[in-house]
């Protein structure tokens, strides 16, 4: 399972979304989301949001390229790791503030 992010929409500034995709949870459930990229130290990472409950906060995951070429959202084990993404996405939101 993604680690969870949790992110206050009540101020002002855009993100700049790639696209929408449907993120399909353990139990089947689909959600349409949209993507926020980003690199950080030279890996890719995208936080995805849910359109329809945006109270709900945002899935951080790191994105890789798999043997076809195609991109692929990998969940975040590394504790270490997913603590340097949420502290940058907390510093990112706060310059755009």
């Amino acid at each position: 399972m993604a680690h969870k992010h949790d992110h206050d929409h009540d101020h002002d500034h855009e993100h700049d979304y790639e696209e929408i995709v449907m993120l399909q949870d353990e139990d089947g459930n689909e959600q349409e989301c949209a993507i926020y990229d980003f690199e950080l130290d030279g890996q890719m990472y995208a936080v995805l949001f849910p359109i329809h409950e945006p109270d709900q906060g945002g899935f951080i995951y790191r994105m890789e390229t798999n043997e076809d070429g195609e991109e692929v959202l990998l969940d975040i084990e590394d504790d270490e790791e997913f603590e340097r993404v949420l502290a940058f996405l907390e510093t990112d939101v706060m310059e755009m503030e």
